[in-house]
């Protein structure tokens, strides 16, 4: 799964602004914020994983989450050229409209 897919779902988009404001948790502090069983919860940090959105690492028993920055860079990439492209794709309909109006001034006169 891809990681704007993974992160269609609400509670995993919740999952990882709560590991991204707070660095690094546990699977069981993660599940604490929400009123799903554990495996509802675990599910979705599997998915999150799979994205790549989260780093996971083991210690002892524990499952630690942290975000991955280069995946949510990635996407942050992605997201800055679609902007981009469609600020270019605005302002060139601004600058037809601006003629258009032009045009019909110029004709009423």
């Amino acid at each position: 799964m891809n990681a704007f897919a993974a992160l269609a779902d609400d509670t995993r988009r919740e999952i990882v602004r709560l590991v991204a404001k707070n660095g690094e948790l546990t699977s069981t502090e993660i599940g604490e914020n929400f009123n799903i069983t554990a495996p509802a919860i675990s599910h979705h940090l599997k998915v999150l994983k799979s994205a790549k959105l989260l780093n996971m690492k083991k210690e002892a028993q524990k499952r630690i989450y942290s975000l991955n920055g280069s995946s949510v860079s990635e996407m942050e990439d992605w997201i800055l050229e679609i902007i981009d492209l469609w600020k270019k794709r605005l302002d060139k309909l601004d600058r037809y409209v601006l003629k258009l109006k032009k045009e019909r001034t110029r004709d009423k006169k």
